[in-house]
């Protein structure tokens, strides 16, 4: 007789029962178990932009300047350590890829080539006459471009995921570009202004008394946000890179603020400043802005510090995210940008679920006509199947895509697959001469190794998909590898216990096959 263990029915019956916990949530409203932890039963399967609607933004990072950036830092060094070692020099700025300057006099050509060398690794150093230039190399820009890629698409990630937008999908796209969607979001502006916004905040001494039409040597002009301009010193004083939060809250005169509290490092730095310019305006700058340049009243010491500059309640939630996220290395253009309505959404999945009930009602049809009592157990083994999908998708928190439709679609036809080879097997063994309980064993140990062949094949594809696929195809590969390993868990368990409970009870003398 058939043998099934009692284990393997309490898996079964376990797999099954997980299978309608997690799958039973999708019949209910819409973000009901939004709020459980992950891998709780309760959660519905996430949609993705194209089913739910939402948006669709492709960004391109403005690597070069970061480029610039770097070059102007170096020549920022190059002016103070040229200072202190008392060297003159004429003719300081970046041209192209390169930053240097001029010597006055020829003899202190050696100690500025040591200068120069200890500004930037990644530049070379080359002297001609008394010109010395630090120049990037072609392998230095390409790797400063990567990683302003990089480090790009973390922090939008985490200025998206601060906004509350579940399931977005952020990844890089060729060399310099980012595509984002956002599913659920119809009005993508705010999501655009955080995303796009550099939010690089620096502290600096305002150069008092200088003339913002011709400002100084190591100063520049700024416009402020309440309009005018103003002079402020180049060196940074302290960075929003030693910021460790930042959250609205309002002054004493009940105006939005945005209170910001900085590292032990930053904190040190920032209380050393304040100390030496007690009396002086301190300008807050924001993305080249000056927010506000307050007078230096007392030294700061705590570590915290707020900015102020006329916000609204909106404004100050906007720049805290924005702070918190960190900022940018360079600025992002956006060059394409789509809404996807709910509607076409709603067409998708209507669309997905009549092929899917074709697609069903004719595999089931089949399995009845051609297999009789078996290709039943096969068909509730099926559905077994499809709850399982549904339920794995609901417990990972995958994404459904339209592609991801398809592959349930496909997987309903895999589905069957390994019981019609497992039948067919049964027949053989029967026109053989084995008894129907052998012809049962023989039937599945036999066909066995050809079904694990068959679906592993198809399972290393859909890895394969996933793997170094993006965007719909990965929705594919997902819902094609889980319908993968639960056609098999049905067809070698569930469809084997349902012949051997038949088997056991009936003690038949032939097979309805």
């Amino acid at each position: 007789m058939m043998q099934f263990d009692t284990w393997k029915t309490i898996l079964v019956a376990f797999v099954c029962l997980a299978g309608v916990a997690y799958a039973a949530p999708n019949l209910m409203q819409k973000g009901i178990g939004d709020d459980l932890p992950m891998g709780v039963p309760g959660k519905q399967i996430s949609l993705g932009l194209d089913l739910q609607g939402g948006s669709y933004l492709l960004l391109e990072v403005e690597a070069d300047v970061v480029v610039q950036e770097r070059l102007e830092a170096i020549v920022d060094g190059a002016r103070r350590a040229l200072r202190e070692a008392r060297i003159g020099y004429v003719g300081l700025g970046v041209e192209g890829d390169a930053a240097g300057f001029t010597l006055r006099e020829p003899a202190d050509l050696e100690r500025a080539r040591e200068i120069a060398a200890e500004l930037d690794s990644d530049a070379t150093v080359s002297v001609e006459g008394d010109r010395v230039a630090l120049t990037m190399g072609e392998e230095a820009i390409r790797q400063i471009k990567i990683n302003a890629v990089q480090q790009s698409i973390e922090i939008v990630r985490r200025r998206v995921d601060e906004t509350g937008t579940r399931e977005p999908l952020i990844q890089r796209q060729g060399i310099d570009r980012i595509l984002i969607q956002l599913p659920g979001i119809d009005d993508p502006q705010r999501i655009k202004e955080l995303i796009g916004q550099t939010a690089k905040l620096t502290f600096h001494l305002v150069a008092v008394g200088a003339d913002a039409g011709r400002p100084p040597p190591g100063a520049r002009t700024l416009p402020m946000l309440e309009g005018g301009d103003i002079v402020i010193e180049r060196r940074v004083m302290v960075s929003g890179e030693n910021l460790v939060d930042a959250q609205p809250s309002f002054d004493q005169n009940s105006q939005p603020v945005v209170t910001i509290r900085f590292d032990s490092a930053g904190g040190q730095r920032f209380g050393r400043a304040t100390s030496e310019n007690v009396g002086k305006p301190f300008a807050i700058v924001l993305d080249g802005q000056v927010i506000s340049a307050p007078v230096i009243r007392e030294p700061i010491l705590g570590g915290s510090a707020q900015i102020s500059g006329r916000f609204s309640v909106q404004e100050a939630q906007d720049l805290a995210l924005l702070l918190r996220a960190g900022a940018l290395p360079a600025p992002l253009t956006v060059l394409e940008e789509r809404s996807v309505g709910p509607g076409l959404g709603a067409d998708s999945i209507a669309a997905g679920e009549i092929a899917a009930v074709i697609g069903l009602v004719l595999v089931v049809g089949f399995m009845v006509l051609c297999y009789g009592l078996f290709g039943i157990f096969a068909n509730i083994a099926l559905f077994v199947n499809i709850i399982l999908i549904l339920g794995a998708l609901s417990a990972l928190q995958a994404t459904l895509t339209l592609p991801g439709i398809a592959g349930i679609v496909l997987t309903i036809g895999m589905a069957v697959d390994a019981n019609v080879l497992i039948f067919e097997r049964v027949r053989d063994e029967l026109a053989a001469g084995r008894s129907p309980i052998n012809a049962l064993d023989a039937g599945y140990s036999r066909a066995l190794t050809t079904i694990i062949d068959s679906n592993l094949t198809t399972l290393f594809a859909a890895v394969f998909l996933f793997a170094l696929g993006s965007g719909p195809v990965k929705g594919f590969a997902v819902t094609l590898g889980i319908g993968i390993l639960t056609s098999m868990f049905t067809a070698i368990m569930v469809t084997r216990l349902f012949v051997a409970l038949w088997a056991r009870r009936r003690r038949p003398t032939s097979l309805p096959i």
